[in-house]
């Protein structure tokens, strides 16, 4: 285990990418010795520092869900992250590319709560607490050099988090199997890549019910009126500077924006 020094250095490090834009080396090269518990005990005073700054917390990522994330990044099981007031964006947003040190997009679904999640949630009580699922675009944003990243990298960089596009059509989760949600992720009118909810641990609340049992174990909960994105069904989708972005969810609407 990392001393409480060394986390808040590591947390520092990290906020400090904010504003350099320079990749920090693995932190798992440096710390060879460094546990997953560790990781997420420098997301949170990475996190109270973005609460301290007055930020809020309105929801959290659930990410590597999927076989193909999975195979993109090397690492086999999921990790989570907060999502913060400051990175929400309705589609058709015009988003500053220089605001992220790197850009790709992951297609997902959102689950909005309207109750409180218990430890123990199964995909039961994820479809009971939902007041409704929308689509969702994940702008990923690393902070650590990407090539050799461990899981414990992963969850100390926030889960990658960059930032989160909502928009399309909002639907109550008995209204639709959520498992045959499917998206085509177009960059410049291009189809890039395309997928099926289903790709999600079987089932999109499956991931939202994994993590209600994580945050539990780590003395807190999934709360009514939080965001969760369940993970992602494509693979990331590397953009740059000009490019526009559109992921068609067929009957559920589309979702879009652009990056200056």
């Amino acid at each position: 285990m990392l001393d409480p020094e060394t986390i808040q250095a590591i947390a520092d490090e990290l906020a400090g990418v904010t504003t350099s834009k320079q990749l920090i080396p693995l932190i798992t090269q440096r710390y060879p010795g460094m546990t997953v518990e560790d990781a997420y005990a420098v997301q949170g005073v990475w996190a109270r520092g973005r609460l301290d700054a007055g930020r809020r917390v309105i929801g959290h990522k659930i990410g590597l869900t999927s076989k193909v994330m999975q195979a993109a990044t090397g690492i086999t099981e999921p990790d989570y992250g907060v999502i913060f007031d400051d990175v929400l964006f309705d589609s058709g947003a015009v988003i500053d590319f220089d605001r992220f040190a790197n850009v790709r997009i992951e297609v997902e679904l959102a689950f909005v709560l309207d109750r409180d999640l218990k430890e123990q949630a199964t995909i039961f009580d994820v479809l009971d607490s939902t007041a409704y699922v929308v689509p969702a675009l994940e702008i990923l944003d690393s902070r650590i050099e990407m090539q050799g990243r461990t899981i414990v990298d992963t969850i100390s960089d926030n889960a990658a988090l960059g930032a989160v596009v909502i928009g399309g059509r909002p639907v109550k989760p008995t209204e639709v199997d959520l498992r045959w949600i499917s998206a085509l992720l177009y960059r410049n009118e291009v189809i890039e890549e395309s997928g099926v909810a289903a790709a999600v641990l079987g089932h999109p609340a499956a991931g939202v019910a994994w993590l209600a049992g994580k945050l539990g174990q780590h003395g807190t909960a999934l709360r009514a009126g939080e965001i969760i994105l369940a993970g992602s069904f494509t693979r990331p989708m590397w953009v740059d500077r000009g490019d526009t972005v559109h992921a068609d969810y067929g009957p559920l609407g589309a979702v879009t924006c652009r990056f200056r």
